[in-house]
């Protein structure tokens, strides 16, 4: 068997390689493409990672298996109007995935196709990294999507203010990389592959979950956070819904902070005392994406459909 994933979007999606390791391991096969146009018209198997899907998708391969993947609802601006329009106008597909059942809901799908939820998870590479000796040369991590820290601001503030150092590991956008420009405290160190992503979090002492407090981040799993848990750093996270839930089922112990502060509240709650604060890192040993995708029901519907 082998399956077409289509991404049209940039977003780094760590679920892709996950899949395709998957599905070799069990003598499969995986592609990936941007658009549909890159399939060929023989393939049997297309999984769309949503985004929009053309109207004339279905049509082009109508007699392909399509699975449509909601790894996450639409983000701002207009992110609820997305989702309208996405499930009005979406091609109905063979199956669909959500990561959970928020976003399920909040697409408001109302046919009848079967469909699953599948969590995000963790590399194997991460927990190997919790073992290895630790030397920290940075305060604070902070990884993925950098568009977000636009409305922390104050927040990195407060870091420069207390003495604190920064990572920060992905694409750091226009903007924010000239606010950063001659502040030392903060360390760029790019996008990197996923493999180099260990290594460069346990050079700090406490891993950023910063997340805003609105649809759909909100209510969606924190990848950053999990991976920060696999390598055993202390969580130092906004206060929003999910990661509450998180800390409950997992047992953990997370430390808060407020989502709207002044830049001297945040350099005294990031500054020395903190490190007197009490942390408990959760087991996510049973979140490994080998794990997760082995459960997933997906795998009986295409056997049934070869």
């Amino acid at each position: 068997m082998l399956i077409h994933f289509i991404h049209p979007g940039k977003a780094y999606l760590p679920e892709l390689a996950a899949y395709q390791s998957f599905l070799q391991s069990r003598g499969h096969g995986a592609l990936f493409h941007t658009s549909a146009e890159e399939v060929p018209t023989q393939a049997t198997v297309l999984w769309w990672m949503c985004g929009a899907v053309p109207g004339n998708a279905t049509g082009r391969h109508a007699s392909a298996w399509h699975v449509h993947e909601y790894a996450s609802a639409s983000v701002p601006p207009a992110a609820w109007v997305k989702d309208k329009i996405k499930s009005w106008r979406q091609p109905r597909p063979h199956y669909r995935i959500f990561q959970n059942a928020w976003v399920k809901d909040r697409m408001g799908f109302s046919d009848a196709v079967p469909y699953e939820y599948r969590d995000m998870g963790v590399s194997p590479e991460f927990l190997d990294a919790s073992a290895l000796p630790r030397a920290p040369s940075f305060d604070f991590v902070y990884l993925g999507d950098m568009q977000r820290l636009a409305g922390f601001r104050p927040l990195l503030q407060g870091l420069e203010e207390a003495g604190r150092s920064l990572l920060l590991i992905g694409d750091v956008p226009e903007g924010l990389r000239e606010w950063l420009h001659d502040r030392s405290f903060a360390t760029m160190a790019g996008r990197v592959s996923h493999a180099q992503v260990p290594a460069l979090l346990i050079q700090a002492r406490y891993g950023l979950n910063l997340v805003p407090g609105r649809a759909p981040y909100h209510q969606q799993t924190s990848t950053k956070l999990l991976e920060y848990c696999a390598v055993g750093l202390p969580i130092i996270s906004t206060d929003y819904p999910w990661v509450r839930e998180f800390e409950k089922s997992a047992g953990a112990r997370f430390i808060y902070l407020p989502g709207d502060a002044t830049v001297g509240q945040y350099a005294r709650l990031l500054g020395p005392e903190l490190d007197g604060r009490s942390h408990t890192a959760p087991a996510v040993r049973q979140r490994t994406w080998q794990d997760l995708l082995e459960g997933m029901q997906i795998w009986k519907y295409l056997g049934s459909q070869r």
